[in-house]
């Protein structure tokens, strides 16, 4: 569905993205693991033109849109690209003054020209998705982390985009709401939605990617199965990375 070639980005002189190539497919859950300064949020920002590469290739493989970083950028392909992706950050960003329910029509009636009604309708049937559709009303400040941060899934999900980016979905989270924002994230998958998903969970990525990936240093250094990827790593970068989680976090998984 989407290919990436080449992607290299600098920051004041400091090459963070190294000529990274990438593909996904349509219903595919891929996980980014890596250290912190590994380039993981960089690069998925560089996806929905958040930060902008300075050279390699984006395009969608139904030929409807391509990208060359190297070039001037044209207002259109910008706005196709994010009509056709959504992010999902680390501290949620919601509109502190508007309701779970407003936040989630934004995008439709603001972006998508729909009527409210019709936005209105949607939106509820995504809040109650999510498990907070008695919270409709309530404001970001009446909502606890990983309320605010389903309400973030739903409005993602409300423009009905190709692919989903999450950013570290839980990162922001005390550890007792986790859990609720990964079993969203679950259920999601199973519904076949195309997400690429950077994450520290890996249990989650272990039970819900159909690929993983580990980044270093600005580069891909390896990408599996998550069976394989877990169970027989091929580098020793991986096995390093993994053996280090495995210590402090007792994963349950045999390296």
């Amino acid at each position: 569905m989407l290919k990436v070639t080449n992607i290299q980005k600098n920051f004041n002189g400091n090459q963070v993205l190294k000529g990274i190539d990438f593909e996904i497919n349509k219903g595919e859950v891929v996980a980014i693991l890596g250290p912190s300064g590994s380039g993981k949020t960089t690069f998925l920002r560089c996806l929905n033109l958040l930060e902008r590469p300075e050279r390699g290739h984006l395009v969608f493989t139904d030929g409807s849109l391509n990208i060359d970083f190297s070039r001037k950028i044209s207002k259109s392909d910008e706005l196709k690209l994010r009509r056709r992706s959504s992010m999902v950050f680390q501290q949620y960003h919601l509109f502190p003054h508007r309701s779970a329910l407003e936040n989630v029509m934004e995008g439709m009636v603001v972006v998508q020209k729909q009527p409210k009604d019709q936005a209105r309708e949607k939106a509820l049937a995504l809040l109650e998705k999510v498990g907070l559709k008695d919270k409709a009303l309530c404001f970001p400040s009446q909502l606890s982390g990983g309320q605010q941060q389903r309400v973030g899934i739903a409005r993602a999900l409300a423009v009905q985009p190709d692919l989903i980016l999450l950013d570290e979905p839980t990162s922001a989270l005390d550890p007792e709401l986790v859990g609720e924002v990964l079993q969203t994230l679950k259920l999601l998958a199973k519904e076949g939605w195309t997400m690429i998903i950077v994450t520290h969970e890996l249990n989650f990525a272990k039970e819900v990617a159909d690929r993983v990936i580990l980044m270093a240093e600005g580069h891909i250094v390896e990408q599996n199965s998550a069976t394989l990827f877990f169970g027989r790593p091929q580098k020793e970068r991986t096995k390093q990375f993994l053996l280090q989680a495995k210590m402090s976090m007792d994963l349950d998984y045999y390296i």
